[in-house]
């Protein structure tokens, strides 16, 4: 309660148990928005190095396992085996020697049904996001889905090819070009929809793919820097007039 001056010109006192409350609100939740990224930064990397280490350090021989030769544990020497072993694997492979048994390998798992069903896609996978020169997930893009005047932010993969691309160019005109988007889902943006489009149906953005998997992730609540090239590329996007398929 406020307690009313006994002469006039006598300054008020007022509360300070609500502003004090106020600033420690302020400060915790400032030192949570510092604190968390890193927290969680943190156990995702220690996360990681522990799976690796417990995948590996079993195959090393109990004679040269560093752990037991200095009594106590180092943290992060399976991801170093790990990386040198994949580092030979790739110098071994670029040579004949290594192509041959690889060759003999693969034509192994290609006479099992099932198996060779997963290490084909894998391998295809890798092949095009890893060793692939053509730029992958390079840009990202707005597109109406899952209808008209609905946007989502995508990724471009890749340009449309094999029998997709001939059955789309198809009915378009040849300097149409038709991409595959991968549009993520909140808030895992590992899982998506693979959608294929008129690369002018897809308005570019300014910002790069890290800042829109931000964006995903946080469900729109990270919202990276705003460009004015954006909005001209976005207006003139609109303002083109979109060729339809023939009928």
């Amino acid at each position: 309660m406020n307690r009313t001056p006994d002469t006039p010109g006598q300054p008020v006192e007022l509360p300070t148990r609500p502003r004090l409350m106020a600033r420690i609100r302020n400060y915790f939740f400032t030192g949570l928005v510092t604190a968390a990224p890193i927290a969680i930064t943190l156990w995702i990397v220690v996360g990681l190095v522990r799976w690796v280490d417990n995948l590996v350090k079993p195959l090393i021989p109990a004679r040269y396992d560093p752990d037991l030769l200095l009594l106590f544990d180092i943290p992060g020497v399976g991801v170093v085996i790990a990386f040198t072993l994949i580092t030979l694997l790739g110098f071994l492979t670029a040579n004949l020697l290594g192509r041959s048994l690889v060759s003999f390998g693969e034509r192994i798992v290609g006479r099992m049904p099932f198996i060779r069903s997963i290490y084909g896609a894998l391998k295809q996978i890798f092949e095009t996001v890893l060793a692939s020169s053509t730029p992958t997930f390079n840009q990202v893009v707005l597109i109406e889905f899952p209808r008209r005047e609905v946007w989502s932010i995508a990724f471009v993969a890749t340009s449309a090819r094999g029998e997709v691309r001939e059955v789309l160019q198809s009915g378009i005109e040849p300097e149409e070009e038709m991409i595959s988007v991968f549009v993520p889902t909140t808030p895992n943006p590992t899982s998506g929809y693979l959608l294929f489009a008129r690369r002018s149906e897809c308005i570019p953005l300014d910002m790069t793919v890290e800042d829109g998997a931000k964006m995903v992730i946080s469900a729109g609540l990270v919202t990276p820097e705003y460009h004015k090239r954006t909005k001209a590329l976005a207006d003139a996007a609109r303002a083109k007039p979109r060729p339809r398929a023939a009928e």
